[in-house]
């Protein structure tokens, strides 16, 4: 059984599509600028109005509250908020020190005022909250845009030992086509309106 179907979901512009992941996928959903990757995202997350059904190991997305929903299927958007003083109060509260050390923190960075943060260490900070809740489908939203090579590395090891997790997966969003090649087993490309699965990364998956 999949993990996560799509049935006929459309948002905005985009056609209606149906799809599936499985168990240790990771999809790389890419395409123009302003195309329509984020709200594919949030439709996924039942965050925005669409049309269509999404399934989560069989169950409809309407027979879940929508709460737990989001927290089986969790998006980390591009710009993660943060809207209380300190770091710490944005994680769960039994979350292991050890997740800062993952994303090359000190465990103190707990302590540290949210408003500080840069760009980079909010895109971290904000991918370890969602792994650290262990999610069955994380949606990321280019989880490494600002980073640089030794961070971006981090961020990958961490997205790799999510999914030899069982019972995982990933949809992500990436301008970075080796990034794509090393993370992604499947490749979605959104042209015209239409979503459609490549059989492999070619000149029209664009970044």
């Amino acid at each position: 059984m999949p993990l996560l179907s799509l049935r006929d979901l459309a948002i905005g512009s985009l056609k209606p599509f149906s799809n599936h992941l499985y168990e240790g996928d990771c999809v790389a959903l890419s395409g123009p600028s302003g195309c329509g990757k984020s709200l594919l995202l949030r439709a996924i997350a039942d965050l925005d109005p669409h049309s269509g059904t999404c399934f989560l190991r069989g169950e409809a997305c309407d027979q879940i509250p929508a709460p737990e929903w989001r927290r089986r299927v969790m998006l980390t958007p591009s710009e993660c908020r943060w809207w209380l003083p300190t770091v710490a109060e944005h994680m769960p509260a039994d979350m292991p020190p050890s997740w800062y050390e993952k994303a090359g923190f000190n465990p103190d960075v707990a302590g540290w005022e949210a408003s500080r943060l840069s760009s980079g260490e909010r895109q971290r900070l904000g991918l370890i909250r969602t792994l650290s809740r262990a999610p069955v489908v994380a949606l990321l939203d280019e989880p490494s845009a600002n980073l640089d090579n030794r961070n971006r590395e981090r961020v990958e090891r961490m997205l790799t030992a999510y999914l030899a997790e069982p019972g995982r997966a990933i949809c992500l969003v990436s301008h970075d086509q080796e990034q794509c090649l090393r993370l992604a087993n499947r490749f979605w490309n959104i042209i015209d309106d239409k979503v459609r699965e490549l059989s492999e990364l070619t000149p029209t998956f664009q970044v």
